[in-house]
């Protein structure tokens, strides 16, 4: 029986990945990945319900269940990156980075070696043949983030819900049962949480606030709380109007 190292974040994408995957007769496991613990001022890191969330979905479904932790890694090869681009000025793409450093290279590696012969995420995403292809809910894709994932770790990897369209992965997690069917999706920084990138941003940047000039005509038409927190082509957060 083929083995299958699932990736459980606690929320009904991923918990409907191990539920179809068991279905369909792997042998499946799933790991919560410890990326983050970190508490900030006026946010509280919800990685220790997320892990209660996946244990307890692990236990419906009658499947082991395994904490791989990584944030040592993630701090380093995601969250100082983000760091560091945006002081040079630049945005950068944390998801991306997790995807490549973390989830389809630490994780795909501690599985193997822990016996699993692949594994599997709950993304919107499609693999034909070592390549990747977009999701049939064009609206819920995540390719876009997936792009430098590795021809050899998507060989390995399965995407159970790349078929199915999000309203049908909630009908579906409904129909079982399943803990998380009517969790809400996150929308935080990728493993964080439910926080800004401002807030995030601002405990481990100085602020340096200023005037917005019009380059132009030298008018000064408002103020910024530190060049940092914006991006090229912004508006939102300005209040200029």
């Amino acid at each position: 029986m083929t083995k299958v190292y699932v990736g459980m974040s606690g929320g009904v994408d991923s918990s409907l990945t191990a539920a179809l995957l068991k279905e369909r007769g792997y042998d499946v496991v799933g790991v919560y990945m410890k990326n983050w613990t970190q508490d900030l001022p006026g946010m509280k890191c919800p990685w220790a319900d997320d892990l209660a969330d996946a244990k307890r979905v692990a236990v419906q479904l009658g499947i082991d269940f395994k904490v791989f932790d990584f944030e040592n890694e993630y701090r380093h090869k995601v969250v100082e990156y983000m760091i560091a681009e945006y002081k040079l000025g630049r945005t950068p793409n944390p998801d991306i980075m997790c995807n490549q450093e973390v989830k389809f290279k630490l994780f795909l590696e501690a599985s193997l070696e822990d016996g699993a012969d692949l594994i599997a995420t709950g993304h919107y995403a499609r693999v034909e043949n070592g390549v990747l292809k977009m999701a049939t809910d064009t609206n819920k894709d995540q390719t876009y983030f997936l792009y430098r994932v590795t021809k050899q770790a998507l060989d390995k990897t399965l995407f159970p819900l790349g078929e199915y369209e999000k309203s049908e992965v909630r009908a579906m997690a409904t129909e079982r049962g399943l803990y998380t069917a009517a969790k809400k999706d996150s929308q935080g920084i990728c493993f964080v949480g439910q926080i800004g990138i401002r807030e995030f941003l601002s405990q481990y940047v100085s602020q340096r606030a200023g005037e917005i000039i019009d380059k132009r005509t030298g008018k000064v038409l408002g103020q910024h709380d530190g060049a940092i927190f914006y991006t090229i082509g912004q508006r939102h957060g300005l209040e200029l109007g």
